[in-house]
């Protein structure tokens, strides 16, 4: 695999989406080039999140920025080299600014990251999260319940917030229709991880139980998400992909240490930042469905 010397971006080969073997590799090659661009990502979360987010962008080699003041978008957003969107804390004073700073990163050509955080609460929540996804993010994540609330475009009377009802596996066919409708790679998260362009589904089986039982996991790898997609922006599933399967690999790294959810939410962050390249070859495991 090898650098675009004149358009920063990741070739990624034809192989690699044949044959399973060659994942690992695309993986670190994303991961190396996050460390050494260390791109400026800005991130407009939850209150809850924001520590844990920025732990990870820094831990990866990039650059976290939580600049949410529709103030400073029009001025901030251009300089950013992508935009991590999270609804978690969701009010109506931050909608705004998050409309706001999807609409610059597409006038500038910068991805952006949608995370839907419990989409199908409330009907405040799915309409604001269902107005952002009408912007075009160029990845959606979330949980099975997220996603499928957002492809059915209802509120989930068995809705339990932030916690999924929904197995991965059980909105695949949601999220390909989905991503054929938006427009936007749609990313489920679970047991296993499925990405997905409408056509194409590639699952992710990187990671650990524990990481349910740590508060702002999800939202976290979202923003890795955004740091990946920075750097490949024309290869978003495979960028999502990497994203999702190092993160995994730091988490399993993590609680091969690890005594409970405290201990592995700073492993994980230790582990990633000092990952190297033949532990990930050894332990990302992607493939095609």
């Amino acid at each position: 695999m090898e650098e675009d010397k004149s358009s920063n971006t990741i070739e990624p080969q034809k192989e690699a989406q044949r044959n399973p073997l060659h994942w690992p590799k695309q993986a670190w090659t994303h991961f190396e080039l996050v460390r050494q661009k260390s791109p400026l990502i800005q991130c407009i979360t939850n209150f809850v999140s924001m520590d844990f987010m920025a732990n990870t962008l820094l831990s990866a080699g990039a650059s976290p920025a939580m600049i949410h003041s529709v103030e400073e978008i029009p001025e901030f957003t251009p300089k950013a080299l992508g935009v991590c969107i999270n609804a978690g804390t969701l009010t109506p004073d931050w909608l705004p600014g998050m409309k706001l700073a999807a609409q610059v990163a597409n006038q500038s050509k910068k991805p952006w990251v949608l995370d839907p955080v419990a989409a199908g609460g409330s009907n405040f929540r799915l309409k604001a999260c269902l107005e952002l996804l009408a912007l075009k993010p160029s990845v959606v994540r979330g949980n099975g319940s997220e996603i499928l609330a957002l492809f059915k475009g209802c509120v989930d009377s068995n809705s339990k917030g932030v916690d999924s009802v929904h197995g991965s596996s059980d909105a695949v066919e949601a999220a390909k229709s989905l991503a054929q409708q938006s427009g936007s790679v749609i990313a489920i998260s679970g047991a296993v991880d499925y990405i997905t362009d409408g056509d194409r589904v590639v699952c992710v089986h990187n990671g650990v139980p524990m990481l349910q039982k740590i508060t702002a996991s999800g939202c976290s790898v979202t923003a890795l998400i955004a740091a990946f997609v920075a750097v490949d922006p024309s290869h978003a599933v495979e960028a999502t992909a990497s994203a999702l399967a190092i993160f995994g690999v730091a988490s399993e790294i993590g609680m091969d240490m690890a005594r409970g959810p405290a201990s592995l939410r700073t492993l994980l962050i230790d582990s990633l930042y000092g990952l190297d390249e033949a532990t990930a070859l050894g332990r990302v495991r992607i493939n095609r469905l």
